[in-house]
């Protein structure tokens, strides 16, 4: 028999809150990167790339969290037509989140090691790679939503794969967490270990200042990443303990009151990473204060 928890309507109340701000701050990022001629390079691409996926993926846990709360509220436990889209969805944008930094880490490592490459470096290369890793996000899940393997659970009113030991388990979790986050920590290993080999050997001080300068911005990459490693913590261990046995009854509504909040710290650590978009908005910031209101004297 289903029940309603003291803590449930509280948590779902407050985790509304942390992603309707995430939302609000990454609606704010996109609109300088689309109207800011400064963020119009290849590195704010890329950035937008993430910024763009990040509100889809807020926009569906946005409806994920407000779902929840208003059957909690009514106490309705029953699945509704949208619940499955809604977890398919979520899958895809949860891998293609992920994915879009491992691009920013192979561009930071190939304008490094190969920066005569430029063919690789430039804008439409980039687009190329991102749209293939759009389509590749929502692709590559579609074999469970079609096979209706996503299933409501009415305790934790939420559609997903069951935690159980399975191909599509495993299938979900390489593509979606485990590939593009160690994918991303090996570049950023791989560049650190080149940039201490060109300080070793005659370098141009140019070159060498450029190569560093692009490891500090994978370094805040890497860090961003890490941030992904916690908020899937809880997630993956409950993955791992229902390999040997029942997980808890509550577990998906544990592991996303770690998602939530941490989607919200990830947008707010995104612009503290992000100079281009500091520099916009203090510019708009200071020219606001500057403006001088016009007094008349009698």
């Amino acid at each position: 028999m289903n029940t309603n928890e003291s803590w449930f309507i509280p948590i779902d109340i407050i985790t509304c809150i942390f992603v309707l701000l995430g939302i609000i701050l990454v609606m704010i990022y996109l609109l300088i990167i689309i109207f800011d001629r400064t963020c119009h390079t290849v590195p704010m691409l890329l950035v937008g790339n993430s910024c763009l996926i990040g509100f889809l993926f807020g926009i569906n846990l946005c409806s994920l969290s407000l779902t929840t709360l208003i059957k909690d509220i009514y106490l309705r436990f029953e699945s509704d037509r949208w619940c499955s889209i809604n977890a398919y969805i979520g899958y895809s944008t949860c891998s293609n989140f992920n994915i879009s930094f491992l691009l920013q880490a192979i561009y930071r490592y190939v304008r490094v090691v190969h920066p005569n490459h430029l063919a690789y470096q430039s804008i439409k290369f980039q687009l190329v790679l991102i749209i293939l890793t759009w389509i590749s996000s929502f692709l590559y899940h579609v074999k469970y939503f079609f096979s209706d393997e996503i299933i409501y659970n009415s305790d934790n009113q939420v559609c997903q794969l069951p935690l159980r030991l399975t191909f599509s388990m495993f299938y979900m979790s390489i593509y979606t967490y485990f590939a593009p986050v160690s994918l991303t920590f090996f570049i950023y290993l791989r560049l650190v270990l080149y940039v201490r080999k060109m300080s070793q050997r005659i370098t141009p001080v140019n070159t060498l200042l450029r190569a560093k300068n692009e490891l500090q911005m994978l370094r805040r990459t890497t860090i961003l990443v890490m941030l992904l490693i916690i908020y899937c913590f809880p997630y993956a261990v409950f993955m791992f303990w229902s390999f040997f046995t029942s997980p808890p009854k509550y577990s998906f509504r544990i592991a996303y009151a770690f998602i939530y909040p941490s989607y919200f710290i990830a947008m707010v650590i995104l612009f503290q990473f992000t100079d281009p978009l500091k520099t916009s908005i203090k510019k708009r910031f200071l020219r606001t204060q500057n403006i001088v209101i016009p007094t008349t004297t009698r």
